[in-house]
């Protein structure tokens, strides 16, 4: 085979056969993308959720419990919740706001396996602007087309159900969501995805503040644009460019798995 014939990717995500094995291994990739958060800086007092769709109870999801730290989060001390908003595995409270906004996504959005939000400074400091990310960088191309501005809601905290199905009726399809005067949403397949969609956006987001606090960015041509997120912005490179940062959490907190 042709050097030029050979896969840019040439691994993939094989979930388990055993229905069990999957739910442990979605359990620690939460685990692991929360602490990478926390090293990133994400977390912001007691805000902030990773979720990812149970693989034995479709209908429920796992996600960080209520005032733990990111960088100290293990496999058991997850929480599973229902679409009613009630613990079915755990004893620590869940965050109102990450069961209204991202039960509603999981249950509009069947292709959703996993979503991912945040309190970060850049995505916040965006969102204020109510505008889209704009094509100025190859990286930004992994969003052209594949993100939504969402203003309902925004800036308000999201305690009742319907606010969270209002918020995810304008989530429809796509990557990612600008909450404007709130944050970042992002979603994927798999939670490394979902995981690398938010920080990359994140990074996006401080690229282009930086570059319209200096001038004027030139934006890249559509053509362009287009091509590069066809080769950067589908699932299975969302979840390839998270691999290094598991492969350094698995190394350095290898606690995460308890």
């Amino acid at each position: 085979m042709a050097l030029t014939d050979q896969p840019i990717i040439s691994f993939h995500p094989e979930p388990a056969d055993d229905p069990e094995v999957e739910r442990v291994n979605r359990k620690a990739k939460l685990a692991g993308a929360l602490r990478i958060f926390g090293r990133l800086g994400f977390g912001e007092g007691v805000a902030g959720h990773i979720t990812v769709r149970d693989p034995i109870q479709p209908d429920h999801f796992w996600v960080n419990p209520f005032g733990k730290s990111f960088r100290l989060m293990r496999s058991s001390d997850l929480l599973l919740v229902n679409h009613h908003g009630e613990v079915v595995v755990g004893d620590a409270p869940v965050n109102r706001a990450a069961f209204v906004l991202h039960s509603a996504i999981h249950a509009a959005r069947p292709d959703v396996i996993a979503a991912a939000h945040s309190h970060s400074v850049y995505g916040k400091a965006f969102a204020s602007l109510g505008i889209p990310l704009a094509p100025i960088t190859q990286d930004s191309c992994m969003f052209y087309g594949d993100h939504t501005v969402i203003s309902e809601q925004g800036g308000a905290v999201v305690f009742e159900v319907d606010a969270g199905k209002e918020f995810a009726a304008k989530f429809p399809t796509g990557k990612a969501a600008i909450h404007q005067n709130h944050g970042l949403f992002t979603v994927g397949e798999t939670v490394d995805e979902a995981a690398f969609w938010f920080i990359t956006m994140e990074r996006n987001c401080q690229a282009q503040l930086a570059a319209m606090a200096a001038g004027d960015p030139i934006e890249i041509r559509h053509e362009y644009a287009q091509y590069t997120f066809e080769q950067t912005g589908h699932h299975l490179a969302g979840w390839f460019s998270f691999q290094p940062l598991w492969q350094e959490i698995c190394s350095t907190d290898p606690e995460l798995f308890d």
